[in-house]
C-alpha cells in the first residue's frame, strides 16, 4: 500500500492509544480542529492540548481505520474511535510539507456506528 509509506503509521497508533503526545509529532504548524461541531484553527501546541483533553474525557478502547488514501500532495485517514463514552468518526487530513506528511485537519464527530 503506497499510503503506508507516506502517511505515518504513528498517527494510527496515536489514535489507538489515545496519545496526544505521539499525535503531536505529526501535527502541522497550524491545525484545523473540528471536535463535535466546535471548530478551532490552532497552533501545534494548542492542538496537542485540545486532543489531550479529548482523550482524557473519552478513554480510548480502540481505533479502526475505515478508509485511507493519498492523492498528489495530500492524504487522509478515516476511522472509528471507540471510547468509554461512545464511538466517534475521525477524519484526519494530511498535507505534504518538505517531503513528509503532516496533519492539517482533524475532525471528530459522535457516531452511532
Amino acid at each position: 500500500m503506497l499510503l503506508a509509506q507516506n502517511v505515518p503509521e504513528g498517527v494510527i497508533g496515536a489514535f489507538k492509544e489515545g496519545n496526544s503526545q505521539e499525535l503531536n509529532k505529526y501535527l502541522g504548524d497550524k491545525v484545523d480542529l473540528i471536535i463535535q461541531n466546535k471548530s478551532t484553527h490552532a497552533d501545534k501546541r494548542t492542538a496537542e492540548g485540545t486532543m489531550a483533553a479529548f482523550f482524557s474525557n473519552h478513554k480510548v478502547g480502540s481505533f479502526n481505520v475505515n478508509h485511507q488514501g493519498k492523492r498528489d500532495e495530500s492524504g487522509f485517514v478515516i476511522g472509528t474511535l471507540m471510547t468509554a463514552n461512545g464511538n466517534f468518526r475521525v477524519n484526519c487530513f494530511f498535507r505534504k510539507v518538505q517531503s513528509k506528511y503532516v496533519i492539517h485537519q482533524i475532525r471528530i464527530d459522535k457516531t452511532d456506528e
